[in-house]
């Protein structure tokens, strides 16, 4: 019996070998994936710089 895991996008059971859309389970959940990363609905957690406005050297 093949191995499965649930898609990142839906969390259906997907199989890993011979899955062509791998991680996902099907061509629409990377589909939707891929609009979401690109509408920026995805974000990494990032650090401001400190500012260097006015220096006090």
């Amino acid at each position: 019996m093949p191995r499965t895991f649930p898609c990142p996008r839906c969390g259906e059971p997907s199989i890993w070998e011979g899955n062509e859309f791998r991680p996902f389970c099907s061509e629409r959940c990377k589909l939707i994936d891929l609009g979401a990363w690109a509408s920026d609905e995805y974000r990494l957690p990032t650090q401001d710089a400190p500012s260097v406005d006015n220096p006090e050297d």
